[in-house]
């Protein structure tokens, strides 16, 4: 753990320069008064973020705000550690449905509850409810969103009208493996799926899969605990060699390196004719600056054995109970969450009003500008996010909180990043499938003292 510590500490002294950069703020340095540290996911939404921050926050609030911003797998390595050793690095931190409430039960972080509560420009009922339950524990708010997606399959329209193929309006995978393999041809794959390592990146994409294929990480036990290693089982092994086929044979190039950020380059090059992926890249692809603007069609995510497989999730704020520094990073946290940072961030951003954060708050759609931008992908974002199985996202009882693309469970994020490096190795052509489902059964039953 202390060489890992370490570890990281060297990515953060590199990369915090890069956000006091673009933010145009001073050094990191905790004690300052009138300083947050803030720590936060690299997206192109929490880049408009860091370039607002100083003209919309900083001159009004005169509160100077330091980013590190990190690729999700780093970011998420970096805040369970701090937060672990308690060592007051930040004041704010970028988490998810999946930290929030195991760390609102533990106590490492804050409660927003009575700070949102009172806080009329908040508006906390405005927030979409699932994604509010979400991040909540016991009926209070631990992490306020900035966005909130579920995934679906988005394409380009023009690629299939030219190959005479329709979009079932609600796909399964086999016939999306179908369409991404009679389209595939240099150039331009076929499908564009996550092939990076780690439980929120190519763990995400594929225990959506894995959910509706009838496969499961753990079996639960009656009272809701982790119970048998199922890794090994048969659905397990078919929704994986299926993910890993449909990559190595109609996938993107360098697929093992590629997540949401490589993912949404590649289509918006022209170089992948589908995507599965977060319901936020929507209005990126429909942004005023996308080269394929007006070119896309989204469809739900498809599904073999479950009705719907879709994901929650939504990248949310929170304040360690470290901090000193709590009413400042509310201020903070109120403003980025607001419905004020979203008016506001409208007309000045690079991707116009398809671009700000999505899928947190009821209001967003009824802002003209962006009911009118959003048009071809509001709607389907909602019916992701409101339909994502999150109690019941695959054909047996799971143990843990609420969640899809992750079990709720602590051991999750290990077993996940372990897991996931083997299957990156299987799709890179490192590995065979057996012997990835091998060492993942025991990494998995090992993590409940079961192998």
């Amino acid at each position: 753990m202390r060489v890992r510590w370490i570890a990281l500490l060297f990515v953060v002294a590199a990369t915090v320069l890069t956000g006091c950069g673009a933010s145009k703020h001073g050094t990191h340095g905790s004690n300052q008064s009138g300083v947050l540290n803030v720590a936060i996911v690299d997206t192109p939404n929490t880049e408009d973020l860091v370039h607002l921050t100083p003209s919309l926050f900083t001159s009004h609030s005169h509160i100077r705000v330091n980013y590190t911003i990190l690729d999700e797998g780093t970011l998420r390595e970096l805040v369970s550690t701090d937060i672990a050793a308690r060592s007051n690095q930040f004041d704010v931190v970028m988490i998810g449905p999946y930290e929030a409430p195991q760390y609102g039960k533990d106590g490492s972080i804050t409660t927003l509850q009575p700070m949102a509560s009172s806080d009329k420009g908040y508006q906390l009922d405005d927030i979409i409810p699932s994604i509010r339950e979400a991040l909540s524990y016991r009926a209070q708010l631990y992490a306020s969103p900035f966005y909130g997606e579920s995934s679906f399959l988005m394409y380009r329209k023009d690629v299939l009208r030219a190959a005479g193929i329709r979009m079932p309006p609600h796909p399964t995978w086999e016939q999306v493996a179908a369409i991404a393999r009679r389209i595939n041809r240099p150039g331009m794959a076929g499908i564009c799926l996550r092939g990076k390592p780690g439980w929120g990146e190519l763990g995400a994409t594929f225990t959506t899969v894995l959910n509706t294929f009838g496969g499961t990480w753990w079996s639960a036990r009656p009272n809701g605990s982790v119970g048998e290693a199922m890794v090994d089982r048969p659905a397990f092994r078919k929704a994986l060699q299926f993910y890993v086929d449909l990559v190595r044979e109609a996938g993107e190039r360098d697929a093992a390196s590629s997540s949401f950020n490589e993912c949404l380059a590649q289509y918006l090059d022209g170089k992948v004719a589908m995507w599965y992926d977060a319901t936020v890249a929507a209005g990126l692809l429909e942004a005023d600056n996308s080269p394929v603007k007006g070119k896309n069609g989204y469809a739900p995510a498809p599904v073999e054995r479950t009705s719907a497989s879709g994901w929650l999730w939504s990248w949310a704020l929170a304040i360690p109970t470290t901090s000193a520094k709590k009413q400042e990073a509310w201020r903070y946290i109120a403003w980025a969450t607001g419905p004020q940072y979203i008016e506001e961030a409208g007309p000045r951003i690079p991707g116009g009003w398809a671009a700000i954060p999505p899928g947190t708050r009821r209001s967003t759609y009824e802002i003209p500008q962006y009911r009118k931008v959003a048009s071809v992908f509001a709607k389907p974002t909602l019916d992701a996010i409101a339909s994502a199985p999150v109690d019941d996202p695959g054909t047996s009882k799971r143990p843990g909180t609420p969640g899809v693309q992750y079990v709720g469970v602590p051991q999750f994020q290990t077993v996940g990043d372990e897991c996931t490096e083997l299957f990156t190795a299987v799709i890179s052509g490192r590995l065979t499938p057996d012997s990835a489902l091998r060492n993942c059964q025991s990494i998995a039953a090992g993590s409940v003292g079961g192998g």
